[in-house]
């Protein structure tokens, strides 16, 4: 299963995961240094602290629901000329700092 992008997740400014878009959907794992450390808290309740990787078809809802809506992601997706229907590359674009203790970055820092 081969990637075609990546994000990687942080979870109060730790990094946590990431997040793969890959030819059969979308894949995500946590990093097993965050997992052993002690305040390792989960992406969402959906997405419970595990070794093994999540596997989807389709974009997890967690993460889809941190995409803006309405006239914000007509403003996100007008000016960064990404469709709307690309959800992965909205995701990487708009919620590098959205609200919440999840962010998500396009590389790792």
């Amino acid at each position: 299963m081969s990637a075609f992008r990546k994000a990687y997740i942080y979870i109060r400014d730790h990094f946590a995961g990431v997040l793969e878009e890959t030819d059969e959907g979308y894949s995500f794992s946590y990093d097993f240094d965050y997992i052993k450390s002690e305040n390792a808290v989960p992406a969402s309740l959906t997405l419970p602290l595990q070794n093994e990787s999540y596997t989807s078809k389709t974009l997890f809802s967690f993460f889809d629901g941190l995409i803006p809506e309405g006239w914000l992601l007509n403003v996100v997706t007008r000016n960064w000329k990404i469709p709307e229907n690309d959800r992965f590359g909205v995701l990487l674009v708009a919620c590098k700092d959205p609200i919440g203790n999840v962010s998500i970055k396009e590389k790792r820092v």
